[in-house]
């Protein structure tokens, strides 16, 4: 028996069962790998799923904590921001492993080792996080729209069901388009972001400090709350599922080497694309910190405020203009992964296949139909608090998905020679540990306010 067969078989003992299906089967292995040539040019022909799994580390739901965090505490929080991304690096690169090595994504994974009822709840669990997800961009987007072209925020909720055909288009052509217009739309918010940068002329100084932890934030109960905002709006349930599949989509040998390979190529796609995230979100935080903060304008928590300030007080309309076109493109590229993690969840969970447009269609009437309700009896002013209900949302059901993840990449039954070594175990289990804690802590202090 060869290596690669018995490693095969080992695989397959940790399991219940034969796998039902392969994920995302329309674009599985789709696309191949040059087996000669660089390893650049190797690189390249993995890259790109880390950057589908970054948007959800930059949509709309992130903008309202990063500018909380800057606009009240200065560059303070950016050690936060810093961590929470060290933290999402580590957890995507066991979901890329664990979809490359067991040929399942965590939803299959999840419905192959536990028993029914516990998979219909991790199932009902995850589709509440995707809904909550889905309504920050839905939100997000509408802002922008309004924010941009005047369009009341109602018709912009309703307008966002149109995407429903864009996905459709792209999905259709190819997973590279959908790759493709992700990259572009992240290039976009980048460099909106890098020319506010420049024209917010932040404290080099104030910045380099931020990024060092800061003792204060054990003291100051408001900023810990931000703090932990901030981690809660970062790390997103969904991504692990969708990393699990997307990685998949290339076609790679399955041999140790192959599998070796794979996972390295995977990981530095989605640290790079991380770090791009990383960038960004800490941008956010720099700009309200340096125009905000330092103006004595320490009460901006709201997208729609941060956008009519920016104009008075870096002396050009361009700088909010620039801040609604990144918001736009945040938005839309959250709901290009929006579908592919209901679809890859809805599959994996339950075995069963609905068209990629009625898919998408009930995932946005689930965001859309209590956005309008809402918009409809408060008013505009009510998106801020849906967002952070949404953000709430999410920090429930994270460790229902960290947790599954560390546990099945950690199984040696289930991973063969690639499960965890003990360093990373201890390393995953106390990211899982702080997660877990940090976003009850989130919750607790939410929830006392609301009935305070």
């Amino acid at each position: 028996m060869g290596k690669e067969t018995g490693l095969a078989m080992h695989n397959n003992q940790g399991w219940k069962k034969q796998r039902e299906g392969v994920s995302l089967p329309e674009v599985h292995a789709s696309l191949t790998i040059p087996k000669t040539g660089s390893w650049f040019r190797k690189f390249l022909a993995f890259a790109g799923p880390g950057y589908l799994v970054a948007v959800g580390y930059m949509d709309p739901g992130n903008w309202a904590t990063d500018i909380a965090g800057g606009s009240m505490f200065g560059y303070s929080l950016l050690f936060v921001i810093l961590l929470s991304n060290i933290m999402a690096m580590l957890l995507q690169s066991l979901a890329g492993k664990l979809g490359i090595v067991t040929g399942r994504d965590l939803a299959q994974a999840c419905r192959d080792h536990y028993s029914k009822p516990v998979a219909m709840g991790l199932w009902v669990l995850c589709e509440l996080a995707i809904a909550a997800c889905d309504l920050a961009e839905v939100l997000g987007t509408a802002i922008a729209l309004n924010l941009l072209f005047g369009i009341p925020i109602i018709y912009g909720v309703i307008i966002t069901v149109l995407d429903v055909f864009i996905v459709l288009l792209l999905q259709n052509k190819g997973f590279r388009y959908i790759e493709a217009l992700v990259i572009t739309l992240i290039g976009t918010i980048g460099v909106c972001f890098l020319i506010e940068i420049i024209w917010a002329k932040p404290d080099a100084g104030g910045v380099l400090a931020g990024f060092a932890p800061n003792m204060e934030l054990l003291r100051n109960p408001e900023m810990l709350y931000i703090g932990i905002g901030i981690l809660g709006a970062t790390v997103m349930p969904h991504n692990l599922y969708l990393h699990s599949s997307i990685v998949q989509t290339r076609q790679i040998e399955q041999t140790t080497k192959g599998k070796r390979q794979a996972i390295r190529f995977a990981t530095a796609d989605s640290t790079i694309a991380l770090t791009l995230a990383l960038f960004i979100n800490a941008a956010i935080l720099i700009i309200a910190a340096a125009t905000f903060h330092t103006t004595g304008n320490t009460a901006i928590a709201e997208i729609g405020d941060a956008y009519h300030m920016l104009a008075p007080l870096l002396g050009t309309t361009a700088a909010s203009v620039l801040f609604g076109v990144a918001l736009l493109a945040a938005g839309q590229n959250a709901t290009l992964t929006g579908t592919l993690a209901g679809q890859i969840v809805m599959e994996g969970f339950l075995n069963i296949r609905l068209p990629a447009w009625l898919r998408r269609l009930i995932t946005r009437l689930i965001a859309v139909v209590p956005a309008i309700v809402v918009l409809a009896i408060v008013g505009d002013s009510g998106t801020a608090d849906l967002l952070i209900l949404s953000q709430v949302i999410l920090s429930l059901q994270l460790s229902f998905a960290v947790i599954p993840l560390v546990k099945f990449t950690s199984d040696k039954q289930k991973m063969g020679e690639f499960a965890n070594k003990l360093w990373m175990k201890l390393t995953a289990w106390t990211v899982a540990v702080i997660i877990a804690g940090l976003n009850i802590y989130l919750l607790y202090q939410t929830f006392a306010d609301w009935f305070s």
